[in-house]
């Protein structure tokens, strides 16, 4: 079966900036990365990842491109088969290329076909939008959570002589 993907990249300029492409489901995650960094124009020389995702694109767990693990216990893109994490239940992945620019790409299964003889795969079907220049920035937010505040120890900052400072010093 062959595998269509939309690869969008992550901006915020009014140009949507995606790629769609056809890969076999037995292909590797290397070979989607290989596909995505010459669709979008890189030389493919840095570092990236796929991260599992859901549908409200959570980052879940990572599948990198080299082991750099101190117990060499990293899932590896060249030998996951894009069919061992990506079906019709979990269509998509967070791909991040780059680590000093993160660039970031949301990539979904769009369609799974039947397989066309006369074709090769991976197959560049459609480009829409240039990449910029430069990686779009990204902002790093916590979530709002407001259930912890250090200060609620029930403690009258205010009444100098009950706080025992005597009592807990270190």
């Amino acid at each position: 079966m062959i595998y269509r993907f939309r690869i969008i990249l992550d901006n915020d300029t009014e140009e949507d900036v995606f790629r769609d492409v056809e890969i076999r489901e037995t292909d590797t995650l290397e070979d989607l990365h290989n596909i995505i960094t010459q669709s979008f124009g890189f030389d493919g020389s840095e570092m990236a990842s796929f991260y599992l995702s859901n549908d409200q694109w959570d980052q879940g767990e990572e599948i990198s491109l080299f082991d750099l693990s101190d117990d060499n216990s990293a899932r590896l893109m060249n030998e996951t088969s894009l069919d061992s994490v990506v079906h019709e239940a979990q269509t998509k992945l967070i791909y991040v290329y780059d680590f000093l620019s993160m660039w970031t790409f949301y990539v979904e299964l769009a369609e799974i076909v039947e397989e066309e003889e006369g074709y090769d795969y991976p197959n560049l079907m459609f480009v829409q939008g240039q990449v910029p220049d430069n990686a779009p920035e990204k902002l790093f937010e916590a979530d709002d959570d407001d259930t912890f505040n250090e200060f609620e120890d029930e403690l009258d900052i205010d009444d100098y002589d009950n706080l025992d400072f005597d009592e807990n010093w270190n």
